[in-house]
């Protein structure tokens, strides 16, 4: 914008122009940041009174989950073995052992 231009008017005056006009384009995007803001959590606050499920599915534990679970606590298989077999992480199986 010329009139940001600060290398043409290096005076009092066009430093002053200048600094006020960045202020108040700053002032207009940080309202309009809130206001995107606030318009997102009303947003997801309807979603989430309609019964809106946000974020991943949980991963289906399988039929064999049980015997496997018990297996693992008796000490048969190792935690990286049940995992494989249930077909999913270790991180997940740890974290389904914790449940």
């Amino acid at each position: 914008m010329p009139l940001l231009d600060t290398s043409i008017h290096r005076d009092l005056t066009g430093t002053l122009i200048a600094d006020i006009v960045l202020q108040l384009l700053s002032y207009v995007a940080q309202s309009e940041r809130e206001n995107i803001r606030q318009r997102q959590a009303e947003g997801i606050a309807a979603a989430k009174a309609r019964g809106v499920h946000f974020g991943r599915k949980f991963k289906d534990r399988g039929e064999n989950y049980e015997s496997i679970m018990a297996a693992w606590r008796r000490g048969e298989i190792s935690g990286r073995a049940a995992a494989r077999e249930l077909g999913v992480a270790h991180g997940t199986f740890q974290r389904w052992c914790k449940d």
